[in-house]
């Protein structure tokens, strides 16, 4: 009865064996669905990621050679000291950038700021005075008063930077460690102070000469040298700093602020940055410098703006016998209360850019030569 079964090797053939081994046969690739993208048809892809991984494979090695060659250059490059002779030159060097060539290139906004605060009804709004300027004194006249601004704000950056880490270190030694860092906004108060007292000695001649540039149409001095000769031969000396009250009234409370609420704010943001300040690079400490500057600018704008008004009035109207308290008296009877506020929008504008500006000019410099950046004391050590 064989014949009515299969035989073995006729299933063999038919149903393959269970006992032999599995066959190699190549993966079974899934079907695509409708909405999968077939690659063989898009070959440029894969060209595209093997690009983009050789891209950023080269980018992390030119990273780490660039990390290694910095880590050299630092290694090579000396540790300067706080609070050396070196140190406060670097400081005085720095505050020279940053106040003269700030100052300077905003000399057409300024222009138009004392013009305004001198006399209320002669512009309209900023782009109206500059086309005004433009039509009747030539491109000439948006800078004028150029120079004085350049080389006074120079020198008064100059001490200014200079004077104020002097004197915060010497007020911190008075004080000691722990009183300096519990005390240190009054610290930054009273060094400011001081090195802005000495400062507007240095500015006030170029301050007189910028603001009778600026608010005398046609101007009546050719430039800096032209105006103090002339102002000291009409005057004597002291008629370049009639305007030294005031200047004195709008220049502390101005930079008093500008420092004390400089370094509160960016001790405020590094608080609340991951990691602490020596953790990020230049880019990211001068950011911080700049915006710390900023927001400080706006308050040191409102803070002076009544004592930067009676400084352009003074400069401009004070007769040569006339008494300090008389002249403010005259000055404010003209314009009153509302006239000490007359173009605040525009300086805020101003300060707030140009504070920004000098920080970040400053700060930078300062870690060129090796220095940390401005921003609040540390915390004295325990003992």
């Amino acid at each position: 009865m064989s014949y009515f079964f299969p035989s073995q090797h006729v299933l063999h053939q038919s149903f393959g064996s269970t006992l032999s081994p599995p066959s190699r046969t190549a993966p079974v690739t899934p079907k695509a669905t409708p909405f999968q993208a077939r690659p063989e048809l898009y070959v440029a892809y894969s060209v595209v990621d093997d690009a983009k991984n050789k891209a950023q494979k080269l980018s992390a090695e030119a990273q780490q050679e660039f990390d290694k060659a910095t880590k050299t250059v630092q290694d090579k490059t000396p540790k300067m000291e706080l609070y050396t002779p070196t140190f406060y030159a670097a400081a005085t060097f720095g505050g020279l950038l940053a106040c003269g060539l700030t100052h300077a290139a905003m000399t057409p906004l300024d222009l138009v700021k004392c013009r305004r605060q001198v006399d209320a009804k002669l512009y309209k709004g900023n782009f109206q005075a500059w086309g005004m300027i433009l039509r009747q004194e030539g491109f000439k006249g948006i800078l004028t008063g150029w120079s004085p601004t350049l080389i006074g704000y120079s020198a008064q950056g100059a001490f200014k930077y200079g004077w104020y880490e002097y004197f915060k270190k010497y007020y911190s030694d008075l004080a000691g460690p722990e009183n300096a860092y519990k005390y240190k906004t009054f610290l930054y108060l009273g060094a400011s102070a001081s090195a802005e007292f000495l400062a507007d000695l240095a500015l006030c001649p170029f301050e007189a000469v910028k603001v009778r540039m600026q608010t005398t149409i046609p101007p009546p001095y050719t430039g800096t040298i032209d105006g103090i000769r002339k102002i000291t031969a009409a005057e004597g000396v002291g008629g370049l700093y009639k305007g030294l009250y005031p200047l004195w009234g709008r220049q502390i409370p101005y930079t008093m602020m500008k420092f004390a609420s400089f370094e509160s704010i960016v001790e405020m943001i590094y608080k609340r940055l991951p990691g602490t300040k020596s953790d990020y690079g230049k880019g990211t400490q001068t950011a911080v410098s700049f915006t710390g500057g900023y927001l400080a600018g706006i308050l040191c704008a409102i803070v002076s703006h009544p004592a930067d008004v009676l400084v352009s009035k003074l400069n401009a109207n004070r007769k040569a016998s006339e008494g300090f308290g008389a002249a403010v008296a005259r000055n404010y009877k003209d314009i009153g209360f509302m006239g000490l506020w007359n173009g605040l929008p525009v300086r805020i504008v101003m300060i707030g850019t140009l504070t920004g500006l000098q920080w970040m000019i400053y700060d930078y410099f300062k870690m060129w030569m090796g220095f940390p950046t401005t921003g609040g004391a540390a915390p004295p050590e325990k003992k």
